[in-house]
């Protein structure tokens, strides 16, 4: 390791400290360049886009979180830049999560004292923003005095508009235990011990686009293990029209923003977000990161819904629109979604009942496909807003029914979690804006249930010092089935906590983030069998970008979370212990030449269950992107070592991919990782994606389990995927 970090510094001393040029305004040297050839910029749009993904994920510690919404939201912007002279610019910048609402403020103050601006680089005379500002959002602003049409008619948009099709393959080449051969017999006698299709991925994907101003998508998906035709061998054995024909899942939508007096109109299948998330919020939502004051949502309202999960998503309509200052939404949806039934032997009229509801989405099995939109989910909700200068205020109110009698085998610890066929909650959210202060937050309550209360403070201190707090106070009780508000747990429910996050800005080279988060949980959780548990949650970063090649950050985590006693107990109350974990990061993100981009990256982590031996763990990366000006030819590489002593010890990083497909892999036991991925444009508008991978395990006989498992310590994925543009 001490080789690796020496390596590291030369590295580091050895590249150039050309990019200088003066600031009359502030003192000090510095030029901001921007390469705008066509096939450069293509390239650095995906690693900018993936890596302002794996900053916001860097903590979800998720695997299968899909990103492709955001993703799609950045690379419009990317393509289509905003010009910063433009009237309400300030709903695009937040949707860029790059600026906090002090500088969206200071831009649009500034341009109305001074002008519209002649330049980007005016932007330095602001107090509120350092070069490392201006260089986050370079690639996804610009500054113009053509604007765009205001009212183009729907036929112009669709001629000026933009087709994308995407079709993607992908399989793991070892043999699974799910997808092995059984006779009819044992087949027969254990229906969910194999897969019903082939190990292969199938996805398509079309969209048209014009702007931000019309989205029309259909998306198809067939999982690993699922059928694309007809079975024969299942529908003899388990009944016709078991299996049948095209893919899994399907999902379509159209969406028009911004178009005479529609503020947004959505049809087919789209995401709601609104207030700060306690209320209803589908979809992707932001949490714990290195951005401390990232801690305030910025909701869009509708957006159109083009990702994979296949069931938080609303289907059906939904219409916002403005009159003065006010703003009105209202939106309904109607969807089959996956769920455990069992009939009612008491009920006279064949009534189901819901024991438990399935997220996955994957319909591989005997047992999945009957759990395939077993019963009808039916949502209804409405929004009306107040908006000026300075002050929001909206009302929320929805409403949840679900077909059938809900009753979930629930136990004591999660005893009062949603258990009904209805569920209406409402909530109140608001944010004031005076000068360099900002209150924010969101009080929601369930009709039959308890309240949830989130309110927090954003203030600029100094143009080098940003303060964010932030107050949550969650009821045991307390049934948004769609919240997806700021919490430690993944529900907002059945907590109390306090976060505290400051930034500082050193000079133009170093920046310091760090934020304390300590929590509470009133009533017991999932492996804290005992009430009124706490813990903590801190982090420190700094980061140092002397040039616009070269970032260094080096960052420390520390959490300290309750958890059940080692020692075993039949007691439904037990004694608690606690989890502590530390995780010590190194990055170096460096571009060596215009054609070659080195990642490289040290991980180390300690876990500590109180009553157990401490467990260590480390993750070295070397990743390689490899572009040449005008070449064809493209790759993005990776080899890591890793060595953890378990599964608690492990750790989790992003992984660059083919285009739209997004995975955040945990690296745990003894072994390596390596990836390489190839992209060869043919010509313009038609691209191929080439991707091989392979976890190799040096103390494993085994990988995976269930039906994923492997006899064998290696695993290996080949994904294809070609893209045409028209």
């Amino acid at each position: 390791m001490r080789n690796i970090v020496l390596s590291y510094i030369i590295l580091l001393l050895t590249l150039g400290n050309n990019t200088y040029a003066q600031d009359t305004t502030k003192g000090y040297q510095y030029r901001l360049t921007y390469n705008t050839h066509v096939a450069a910029r293509d390239v650095k749009k995906q690693f900018i886009l993936e890596q302002r993904i794996e900053n916001i994920a860097e903590n979800n510690e998720d695997e299968d979180i899909d990103y492709t919404t955001l993703f799609d939201q950045l690379s419009l912007y990317y393509e289509h830049p905003i010009n910063l002279n433009r009237k309400d610019i300030s709903y695009d910048l937040k949707q860029l999560r790059l600026l906090d609402d002090f500088q969206i403020n200071a831009i649009i103050n500034h341009i109305k004292l001074h002008g519209k601006l002649t330049t980007i680089y005016e932007l330095q005379r602001i107090s509120q923003f350092e070069i490392s500002d201006i260089r986050k959002i370079l690639p996804f602003v610009e500054v113009s005095t053509n604007f765009d049409a205001t009212h183009l008619s729907f036929s112009e948009m669709m001629k000026q508009g933009k087709n994308d099709l995407f079709l993607r393959f992908s399989r793991t080449l070892e043999e699974t235990s799910g997808s092995q051969d059984l006779d009819d017999s044992t087949w027969l006698s254990s229906p969910n011990s194999k897969q019903i299709g082939s190990p292969n991925n199938f996805y398509m994907r079309y969209r048209f686009k014009y702007q931000n101003h019309l989205s029309i998508g259909i998306t198809a998906e067939k999982d690993v293990g699922e059928t694309m035709i007809p079975n024969k061998r299942v529908n003899t054995l388990f009944g016709e029209n078991q299996t049948q024909l095209g893919f899994d899942y399907y999902s379509a939508h159209f969406f028009l923003r911004e178009v005479g007096k529609i503020k947004a109109l959505a049809l087919g299948d789209f995401h709601v977000q609104l207030g700060q998330g306690l209320t209803f919020w589908s979809g992707l939502a932001t949490g714990k990161s290195s951005d401390v004051m990232g801690t305030k949502r910025n909701a869009m309202g509708l957006k159109p819904y083009s990702s994979l999960d296949e069931n938080l998503f609303m289907r059906g309509a939904g219409v916002a629109m403005d009159w003065k200052k006010f703003s009105f939404l209202a939106f309904g949806s109607k969807k089959m979604i996956d769920a455990n039934l069992q009939i009612d032997s008491t009920s006279t009229d064949g009534d189901v009942v819901v024991s438990s509801f399935q997220a996955s989405g994957i319909h591989n099995t005997i047992g999945a496909i009957e759990d395939k939109d077993a019963i009808e989910e039916n949502i209804g909700g409405t929004e009306v807003s107040f908006e000026n200068d300075f002050l929001k205020v909206g009302l929320i109110s929805t409403i949840t029914n679900y077909d059938g009698q809900v009753n979930r085998s629930l136990s004591i610890h999660n005893q009062f979690q949603f258990n009904s066929n209805s569920n209406w909650v409402n909530g109140i959210h608001y944010s004031l804006i005076h000068r360099n202060f900002n209150l924010f937050g969101e009080s929601s309550k369930t009709f039959e249930g308890g309240s949830a209360h989130l309110h927090g403070l954003l203030a600029s201190l100094h143009p080098k010092l940003a303060l964010s707090i932030l107050y949550r106070d969650f009821d045991r009780d307390f049934q948004s089935i769609y919240s997806n508000a700021f919490a430690e747990n993944s529900r907002a429910v059945n907590e109390k906590g306090l976060f505290t996050g400051l930034k500082l800005k050193l000079n133009k080279y170093w920046e310091v983030s760090t934020y304390f988060d300590q929590f509470q949980f009133p009533w017991l959780k999932y492996q804290v069998e005992s009430p009124n548990s706490m813990g903590h949650d801190g982090f420190f970063q700094i980061t140092y970008h002397p040039t616009k090649k070269l970032d260094i950050y080096g960052r420390v985590r520390h959490r300290n979370r309750p958890y059940n006693e080692v020692t075993e107990s039949n007691r439904e109350i037990r004694d608690l212990s606690k989890v502590d974990q530390w995780n010590y990061r190194l990055n170096f993100n460096m571009h060596l030449t215009d054609a070659i981009h080195l990642r490289n990256r040290i991980e180390y982590v300690t876990y500590e269950r109180f009553g157990n031996n401490k467990e260590k763990g480390v993750l070295l990366i070397q990743d390689i992107i490899y572009k040449p000006k005008d070449a064809k030819l493209s790759f993005n590489a990776r080899y890591a070592l890793f060595d953890t002593d378990s599964y608690n010890s492990r750790i989790y990083s992003y992984e660059s991919d083919v285009l739209y497909y997004f995975r955040i892999p945990s690296y745990y036991y003894k072994g390596a990782r390596s990836y390489l991925t190839l992209r060869y444009q043919f010509k313009k508008g038609i691209d191929l994606w080439l991707r091989f991978s392979n976890w190799t395990y040096f103390n494993r006989e085994t990988i995976g389990s269930g039906l994923n498992e492997i006899n064998g310590p290696s695993k290996t994925e080949f994904r294809a995927q070609l893209r045409f543009q028209f």
